[in-house]
């Protein structure tokens, strides 16, 4: 994995991954290289994958099985231990409007409760998932601009 993605997790006085539960440096990362690479696949219509199923999801992203962009995303991803997974994925969610930054807690629990072994495949199927997760930061008094 590349050291792109910024230093590692679990710096004890660390306020910002006490609150986030992940490096705000890593997430920040991942939303350069997301949004890289969503401008180099440029979905045509991003309501085409609001509606699909997980197993519809994992199709899809079979197809770019061979790109090395998409492979290193999936390796961050898969490389954080589920605590910072769960805490993407609560991220997106609060960044897409599902939870307000008041509901931090219960979209950690909903997140933890929906967990799976393809958080790499969800994650990677939400069409603007860098702008949620810059949002998610945003309500949580955080930027990567900082």
């Amino acid at each position: 994995m590349s050291d792109d993605y910024g230093p590692g997790y679990g710096d004890d006085g660390d306020r910002d991954e006490q609150v986030v539960g992940i490096a705000i440096e890593k997430v920040c990362a991942l939303i350069t290289h997301v949004r890289a690479f969503d401008a180099k696949v440029e979905i045509a219509d991003p309501d085409f994958a609001a509606g699909l199923s997980e197993a519809d999801m994992i199709s899809v992203h079979e197809s770019f099985a061979n790109d090395p962009v998409y492979e290193e995303l999936v390796g961050f991803i898969d490389a954080l231990n589920e605590e910072e997974q769960v805490n993407l994925v609560a991220l997106t969610w609060l960044g897409r409007g599902d939870f307000s930054a008041d509901e931090w807690e219960d979209a950690l629990h909903e997140a933890r409760a929906a967990r799976s072994d393809h958080t790499d495949t969800y994650l990677l199927g939400i069409p603007l998932l860098g702008d949620y997760l810059a949002e998610g930061l945003a309500q949580l008094g955080y930027s990567c601009d900082d």
